[in-house]
């Protein structure tokens, strides 16, 4: 009698496990990790977000990353000095700098079309502020025809589409999505502006743009803008931003010390320097040291205290007004104008080796004029304020209809007045009328 035979058994292939891509993201910036992590998790890759390169290099050996795209500045580490080790322990990582350049010498993905693809969009999402207001809100009018729209910036190789052709076949592995050509509009949830300046108009939102890229940097800024407009708001926001947070920030108004004593209150003085100083006394930018110095109305400065200022700036010692000994002081220098100090240069007003050294970085901040549709929002913020300390009123229709005709030559500092003055005329009426609208102009 024959054997039986076997009975075959059925075995499903099973699909082998593909393992998820993962990249490191390593920036100080929060909201640029959040919208690049946002594009590469639509692309399928696992996101791993990092603060700082020593957090980016946990992270790398926590998980085996196919890339990692780091900062081009980081707050703990040299970027330079960073690549360097981090390409001796991990020489199969693809390491892109975020302005999408990177070492001739290092190991390049499959995936790096994808990855600079991502960090484009995202990028563009970043300067969606010089789009018109209408892209903003249908609903909105233009601001202003004057605001033109700076060229954008555009990454190494990154302006084209991907074709077909270039998609690596490892992408097989799931569905290939093939990203189209971006398109002028932007989503405005994606459009972030800070918290310390409220307006959504497109020239705000760049303030916001600006503050957020050179805030983690000590380059030197410069703030131009109409008295009013909030100079000092701005910045408050880069010292917030920056690295030195934590250490003073010093602000002095050089239009509102007397000529004689300015030079006394930057850079301290000694005992018996001059009349009536009976104690020695440390200056404003000793205070700040490791800190930001805000030097609010540069303009204003005389020009020989302006030479002393500059020599400070070009190599960061002071000397005390009485005093032979200098003084090694660390500070980032923010300074503002409501004058046009290029034009001041020109007209020997203001020197200009100066004005190159403090404006390594221009931020401008517009009148209210130029805006006006973020009047209803600056009146909502500055109501709400008034209500912490007092019961909260609201603002009637005709209210609203007599600020919107007012042309604002005190820009948002005089919105701020004319509210409290309403809310003060209003007495216990919980309605602010057009009746409690003072400007505080003379009547004929």
């Amino acid at each position: 009698m024959p054997l039986p035979l076997p009975i075959a058994k059925f075995v499903s292939p099973v699909a082998p496990r593909i393992r998820p891509r993962t990249a490191i993201l390593a920036s100080a910036d929060a909201s640029f990790r959040q919208r690049l992590q946002q594009r590469l998790t639509g692309l399928r890759w696992q996101v791993r977000e990092a603060e700082s390169g020593a957090q980016a290099w946990g992270e790398a050996e926590l998980s085996t990353p196919e890339a990692v795209i780091i900062d081009s500045w980081l707050p703990d580490l040299d970027v330079t000095e960073f690549l360097r080790d981090f390409r001796g322990s991990f020489p199969r990582v693809d390491v892109i700098s975020s302005d999408g350049a990177t070492a001739s010498d290092g190991p390049r993905s499959p995936y790096r079309q994808e990855l600079l693809y991502a960090m484009r969009i995202s990028q563009d999402t970043d300067t969606a502020a010089w789009n018109t207001a209408c892209d903003l809100d249908d609903t909105q009018p233009v601001v202003s025809a004057n605001i033109k729209k700076p060229p954008a910036t555009v990454l190494p190789d990154l302006m084209a589409p991907i074709a077909l052709d270039t998609v690596e076949p490892a992408l097989s592995a799931g569905p290939v999505l093939v990203p189209s050509a971006p398109t002028v509009r932007k989503e405005p949830a994606l459009i972030e502006r800070l918290p310390e300046l409220i307006g959504n108009a497109p020239c705000m939102l760049e303030i916001s743009r600006r503050i957020r890229l050179v805030a983690p940097r000590s380059t030197p800024v410069l703030i131009e803008g109409p008295t009013g407009s909030g100079k000092e708001l701005v910045a408050e926001a880069l010292h917030r931003l920056s690295t030195r947070s934590r250490k003073p920030f010093v602000a002095i108004n050089c239009a509102a010390i007397p000529e004689a004593l300015l030079e006394a209150e930057l850079f301290g003085h000694t005992r018996g320097a001059f009349t009536g100083a009976v104690h020695g006394r440390m200056g404003r930018i000793e205070a700040a040291d490791g800190g930001t110095l805000f030097l609010d109305e540069i303009g204003e400065m005389p020009l020989a205290l302006q030479s002393k200022l500059l020599r400070f700036v070009e190599c960061g010692e002071l000397q005390r007004v009485g005093d032979n000994e200098t003084v090694k002081v660390d500070v980032r220098i923010i300074a503002a104008t409501h004058r046009p100090l290029a034009k001041h240069t020109t007209e020997g007003t203001f020197r200009s080796d100066l004005y190159y050294r403090l404006a390594v970085f221009l931020i401008r901040t517009p009148a209210l004029g130029d805006h006006p549709e973020d009047l209803p929002l600056l009146v909502g913020h500055f109501i709400e304020q008034m209500g912490r300390t007092q019961p909260v009123k609201r603002i009637d229709v005709n209210a609203m209809a007599r600020l919107k005709e007012h042309t604002w030559p005190g820009n948002v500092r005089e919105l701020e007045h004319v509210l409290e003055r309403a809310a003060i005329l209003a007495g216990d009426s919980v309605e602010i009328t057009a009746d409690e609208i003072d400007f505080g102009m003379p009547v004929n």
